[in-house]
């Protein structure tokens, strides 16, 4: 029993390194990450990718292991107070500078600093900040779809729309404005010179990413509802992503007679992904939906379920498919193999560059490529827009080594068969927000005051929410507590 209480009174040591390890690896594997996503990811882990978590474990069990002999180092090698001597003149002065013969106190100080480091490195302090402090920018800027008019075409175009997992413009060549000297991404480069991109510069760019829209279902529900996702008491709940109060993307496709889809290769209920989705109006097809359609084997799992070469075979067949019907549809897919860390490389890729991480870009180009070249080939393709976005920056961030600090880094774009022609494309300041109501302007559609949530048509000449009040103070306003945001929105 004694030595069972003898191990207890050096269990804060332990607890301190966990936190200092955890620490570190939010700061080094995920630093851009907000406070909002680091806590909807705890509190939404159905789905997880067993790769993720056990890279997470390995990184932080492997690191308390190395850390605890350090913080262990005070208590064991010193046997009373560590005494300063200080000579004055003929004086000698003693100063104790830590009294580590008091356990308690030192377990009190190693866990007040170590919380205080998660903290800091989690973005809690910032979110604390902005949370103390009011915005008015739903009440002056959100456009509900459901109170404005919303007009499409007779002849109604189809919709491919696919997300890009961490896909970003800095990934192309430097003659182009990326920061490579060879192209990460060279088709989908060749297909945003050749088809319609908006840019934050005069080459290549993209949309420039906000608060609220960083990780996977956020960047997604920014994309088709053009609002952030943002904490609040109702994310311990499990229905916190349904945002049912809203009309996005796919309940406006809906009214209007589409059928709508989501193909994904991982268990869509991950993030919350699924009752989003399933709340608005889409038929979800993810890894279980693609065991029980014959693509892939009972027991199969690769990465988060299985790979994009799998969900690119899995599109067209439901492509073939949906095709056939009357109604106009809305296929929706989010690729996962350039997912950090490092990405997944399928055995059919070719290995051009030293890092694992550009490789699986390189190779997820030329699929995404080939599979926009077979749609082009198929009888459906006339009448349909095919947009390419990536749903977020990179949160492996060492691909980027060595590049410009003055380099704006970019979310991809390119709208492919759109029924209009931009009016500005370059030198535009946007997020990913604006990417709402612009893929419905593709399709056609006329909308009121090209504006819904905090979106703007950029196939319009009217300016972005960022332009008008500049991007920071965006970024500012977005942070803080909004009671229409919580009343209204969530």
């Amino acid at each position: 029993m004694r030595k069972v209480s003898k191990i207890l009174k050096y269990f804060p040591i332990l607890l301190s390194a966990v936190i200092i390890m955890l620490s570190l690896y939010i700061m080094g594997e995920v630093y851009n990450a907000s406070f909002d996503q680091l806590i909807f990811s705890l509190l939404k882990t159905e789905g997880t990718s067993f790769n993720a978590i056990s890279y997470g474990l390995f990184y932080v069990s492997i690191g308390t292991l190395l850390l605890l002999p350090v913080l262990s180092f005070p208590i064991i090698t010193f046997k009373r107070s560590i005494i300063l001597n200080i000579k004055v003149g003929r004086k000698s002065l003693n100063k104790q500078l830590l009294p580590v013969k008091n356990l308690k106190f030192y377990n009190i100080i190693l866990i007040v600093i170590s919380i205080c480091f998660l903290f800091y490195t989690s973005g809690f302090f910032n979110y604390l900040y902005f949370n103390t402090r009011r915005t008015n920018l739903f009440e002056d800027y959100y456009i509900d779809a459901n109170n404005i008019k919303i007009s499409f075409p007779e002849n109604k175009q189809n919709l491919i729309y696919i997300f890009l997992e961490s896909t970003e413009a800095s990934n192309f060549s430097k003659e182009n404005g990326g920061v490579f000297s060879s192209s990460l991404l060279p088709n989908l480069e060749k297909l945003a010179l050749e088809n319609i991109s908006f840019s934050n510069n005069n080459f290549l760019g993209g949309a420039q990413e906000s608060y609220g829209n960083s990780w996977t279902i956020a960047a997604m529900i920014a994309q088709t509802a053009g609002i952030p996702l943002k904490v609040t008491a109702k994310d311990i709940s499990k229905d916190s992503t349904d945002f049912e109060k809203i009309a996005n993307l796919g309940d406006i496709l809906k009214h209007n007679g589409y059928n709508n889809y989501l193909i994904l290769g991982s268990d869509a209920n991950f993030g919350g992904r699924k009752q989003y989705f399933e709340t608005h109006n889409y038929e979800i097809n993810d890894y279980y939906t693609a065991i029980s359609d014959g693509i892939i084997e009972k027991d199969y799992f690769e990465w988060w379920g299985y790979e994009d070469s799998k969900l690119f075979t899995y599109a067209k067949k439901k492509l073939e498919y949906i095709s056939q019907n009357a109604e106009p549809f809305n296929l929706t897919l989010l690729t996962a193999d350039t997912h950090f860390t490092d990405g997944y490389l399928d055995k059919s890729c070719y290995k051009k560059f030293d890092k694992a991480y550009a490789n699986s870009f390189y190779c997820s180009d030329n699929m995404v490529y080939q599979f926009i070249k077979w749609i082009q080939e198929q009888p459906f393709y006339e009448n349909t827009t095919i947009i390419l976005s990536g749903d977020h920056l990179t949160m492996q961030d060492d691909i980027y080594d060595g590049t410009n600090s003055n380099y704006v880094r970019t979310v991809y774009n390119a709208f492919i068969n759109s029924r209009i022609n931009f009016i500005e494309n370059k030198n535009r300041v946007f997020t990913t927000f604006d990417m709402f109501p612009s893929t419905l302007a593709a399709l056609g559609v006329k909308i009121e005051g090209d504006r819904l949530g905090l979106g703007t048509n950029l196939f319009s000449d009217k300016n972005t929410i960022p332009e008008e009040i500049g991007l920071d103070k965006f970024n500012n306003e977005l942070q803080k507590y909004s009671s229409y945001y919580n009343e209204k929105i969530r």
